[in-house]
This record gives structure tokens, sequence and C-alpha cells, in this order.
């Protein structure tokens, strides 16, 4: 059956975020909990009218406390630099190297002494909480590249595939060569390129690789990732009871929609998120 690409592409989505998209909230307890009892501690100081000397005392009974000042400041890292007119400085926080009067210059000068004395802040946990949201927001980027490979991989196993019996994740050439004893020469440059696909589905006549992406904006990556598959599809086309399979999806496409086409134009199996929902699965892994 001949598609038509226009109507294909117009059935792209928008977004395949899912509800854990967003925010990974079990990871940001995960991370407050673990400096819970130092920001505890700290909270101590809130509204204190000494500050300086407050905090003082409270690092030489408490020294421990020191690890949690980074993410006040939104830095995921145990030590940060910083440099002035009075010079340049690296604290490290988890294991102090510097004199507790230097330390009490980082929270001068960062504002974290005006945060907590001021009331800017009623409770330090709540704030890291907050803080913790927002450095997991930074996040989704990493778990978009994702989203794509979990809804291709729920239809595999919708459709009957099971994991490290049918269905394999993220297999190199030379590993589905060992397995199966296949010749891929044809597409690792004679052994020289080494490639890792996102699944690779086993049939009692067929290797299936797959490969999945979406794009959910445009950009330079897209162009050369429709050169490439179309190039490896040529490429599979040659091999004996091997099948390369891509899914991928997102209105990112509408901007290099040429180069697409020419993809589809001679690759018999490109799907979108349309397909997958319409039983494409069952129709080519056989």
């Amino acid at each position: 059956m001949t598609r038509d690409f226009n109507t294909w592409l117009a059935g792209f989505r928008d977004s395949i975020a899912d509800y854990g998209y967003y925010i990974d909230f079990e990871k940001v307890h995960r991370n407050v909990d673990g400096i819970k009892v130092e920001l505890n501690i700290l909270n101590s100081l809130i509204g204190s009218t000494d500050i300086e000397n407050d905090f003082e005392k409270l690092i030489a009974k408490y020294p421990e406390v020191l690890k949690c000042i980074p993410l006040l400041l939104a830095v995921r890292a145990n030590e940060i630099y910083a440099i002035d007119g009075d010079g340049a400085f690296t604290y490290k926080f988890k294991e102090p190297t510097l004199p507790v009067e230097q330390y009490k210059v980082f929270m001068r000068k960062t504002g974290l002494f005006d945060l907590i004395a001021k009331y800017l802040v009623n409770n330090l946990v709540d704030y890291a909480t907050g803080v913790e949201t927002g450095l997991d927001s930074n996040g989704r980027k990493n778990r978009g590249g994702h989203l794509m490979e979990n809804l291709v991989e729920s239809f595999i196993k919708k459709a009957g595939f099971v994991k490290d019996e049918t269905y394999f994740k993220e297999m190199y050439i030379h590993q589905i060569t060992e397995k199966w004893g296949i010749d891929l020469s044809a597409i690792s440059n004679q052994g020289k390129m080494e490639k890792r696909f996102d699944f690779v589905v086993k049939t009692a006549d067929m290797i299936y690789v797959v490969e999945t992406n979406f794009y959910g904006s445009g950009g330079s990556k897209l162009n050369e990732t429709a050169r490439s598959y179309k190039t490896l599809a040529l490429e599979t086309d040659t091999i004996a009871g091997f099948t390369f399979v891509w899914f991928t999806d997102g209105k990112g496409w509408t901007s290099a929609r040429n180069n697409l086409e020419e993809t589809f134009d001679v690759m018999e199996h490109i799907y979108n998120i349309k397909d997958l929902e319409d039983g494409i699965i069952s129709e080519v892994f056989k």
C-alpha cells in the first residue's frame, strides 16, 4: 500500500510528554531528605540578629551543615569557585579546607546571610525542596529523549514481545553479530564503526533493528538524522534476514520535511506514533 508523505507528516504530534516528564518528585524528595537534618540545624539561624557569630558557633559544633549550602544557591556540587577584588577562592563544602571566616565571607557576599537572617525564607527544608524542583526541571531534556523510546517499547510489549527473550534494548552491532552470527559489515564499515540500536526485535525469520526519536522543535540535527537513516536503510537492504525500522515523530520535522521526505521515499519501514497506535508493530514484526 502506497502511503502519502504529506498525510503522514500531518499526523505528527506536538508533544508526547507523560505525567512524569515535568518533575521527578521522588528524586526531589530523595535529594532533600539526604540533607534534611543539616537544613533543620541551619534553620536555627533564621531571624538571627547576630548571624555571623551565630553561624560561626553553629559550624564549630555542626561542621557537616556546610554540605547543604551549595543547594541553597541552586548548585549541585560540593565545591564552588568565586572571585572578586579580594581574591579567588575554591570553597569546599563536604570537606572544608578554608577557615570559617572565609565561609562567612561566602555567606555574606552570596546573600545567604541576608536570606536567612531577614526572614526571606521561613524554612530551609521547604526552600531547598523548591530549589531542587527548579533544578530538576532542567532534566526534562533528558527525560524527553527517553519518552519516544519508552512509548515504542510499550507497543513492542503490547504486541507480545518479551524483553531479553524476543526483544532487546540498546544493542551494539558487535553484540548482534555475536548473538545471531549475522554479518553486519555492510553497516559497520567492515567492522570499523560501532553503532548502538535502541531496540532489536527477533522473530523466527528476521532481525529487526529499531531506532526511535521525537523532535518537538527543529534544528540542523534533524537533517543529519534523516540523511544518516536514509543511508542506513539502503545499507541494511543488502543484508538478508535483517531489517531497519525507524519510529519518529514531532512537529520539529516540519522544518526538515524535505530531507525526511527523501528518506520516506526510499525507506519502507519508517513510522510515526499514529502508525504505532494503528498496530503497525504486529503487522511488521513477523
